[in-house]
């Protein structure tokens, strides 16, 4: 396993829509320990495949605290179950060190392909439903940030520029 390097906003490469996967093999499997692994490192609870700039539709999350409940999602699609909003604090691996409240649906269905490519669809709420959506943006091209009015945006732009410099 590898730890690879996780993509900061604003970085263009995190707008890149991912393509699906085409075959679950042996490659793919790496892929899925690779982000587990860089996700854990990170102290975070879901990570996908754009974020570390492999543009394959496929992510990776575990809301557990002692890294018991991996959920793997090859080619993920939702449907919304309910309409009704949920307000959530959302932070990112992409954007460090900001935090803020996205409403979301609450309640929806998934349907994806597992480690071993098997389809599977699952009813998802609360946070796991909140996470999933988040991630799928990902691989859509889209960040919380873009939820998010144009001058907090830029604030939060200007910050990670910075930051980014000082490390450089």
């Amino acid at each position: 396993m590898a730890l690879l390097e996780i993509l900061e906003f604003p970085d263009p490469r995190l707008r890149t829509r991912a393509g699906p996967v085409t075959a679950v093999n042996d490659a793919t499997r790496r892929l899925i320990d690779d982000l587990f692994e860089t996700m854990y490192e990170a102290r975070g609870i879901g990570l996908a495949a754009t974020q570390v700039d492999v543009h394959q539709r496929l992510l990776v999350i575990d809301l557990s605290e002692d890294h018991s409940q991996p959920l793997v999602f090859i080619n993920p699609q939702i449907t919304v179950l309910d309409a009704e909003l949920g307000e959530y604090d959302e932070g990112c691996l992409s954007v460090p060190g900001f935090y803020e409240t996205i409403n979301r649906p609450r309640r929806i269905e998934a349907s994806a392909l597992d480690r071993d490519g098997q389809p599977f669809t699952r009813e998802l709420d609360g946070l796991l439903a909140i996470c999933l959506q988040h991630e799928i943006d990902h691989l859509d091209g889209k960040l919380f940030v873009d939820y998010l009015s144009p001058l907090k945006r830029q604030r939060i732009r200007k910050k990670l520029e910075k930051s980014q410099r000082r490390r450089a």
